[in-house]
């Protein structure tokens, strides 16, 4: 008798929980966060030629590439975000990240609704402005991985990565 086939679901949801942190573990936090906006940047890029006849199938693979580079930014964040937050402060700090993701989703929809409608209101035709507008996500995801390579906070040593003099002597680690 044959093993059963895996369900489709549990095939769907392999980058994220099972690629994603062999990724971090290989090449931590920071270069996996910059390669997914550097996906990101290259998947908004691929709609900047969008036109009144391009079909959904056309954008599948911007789509596709914009899926996998969330799924490489969205852990290696959070675990950045949260890493060194003590246990009981744990939840506060996962809020005050998801809050801010979610704050900067509506801030990015309503920027490139404001250059849509202004673009709009200089006479552009509705096509060209929305062009001009799908500009904010590469500028913005272009902003984000130069963040990303250099402004992701890097991790304290852990107390098991210490000496015994460094950990008796916390002056020693800040050297």
């Amino acid at each position: 008798m044959s093993s059963p086939q895996p369900r489709a679901s549990s095939r769907r949801r392999v980058l994220a929980p099972v690629l994603t942190p062999r990724l971090v573990d290989r090449f931590g936090n920071a270069r996996v966060v910059f390669g997914g906006v550097l996906l990101a940047v290259l998947a908004y890029a691929m709609f900047l030629p969008t036109d009144l006849d391009r079909t959904y199938a056309a954008m599948f693979p911007a789509l596709l590439l914009l899926g996998v580079a969330f799924a490489l930014v969205y852990g290696p964040l959070t675990i950045a975000g949260t890493e060194g937050i003590a246990e009981q402060d744990q939840g506060l700090a996962s809020g005050l990240l998801y809050t801010a993701f979610q704050f900067g989703f509506a801030l990015g929809v309503s920027a490139v609704t404001a250059v849509d409608v202004a673009a709009m209101t200089t006479g552009a035709a509705e096509i060209d402005a929305l062009r001009t507008a799908l500009i904010v996500p590469v500028i913005t995801a272009a902003f984000a991985s130069v963040v990303a390579i250099f402004g992701l906070r890097r991790t304290a040593p852990s107390d098991r990565d210490l000496t015994s003099d460094e950990r008796s002597n916390p002056a020693v680690v800040s050297k």
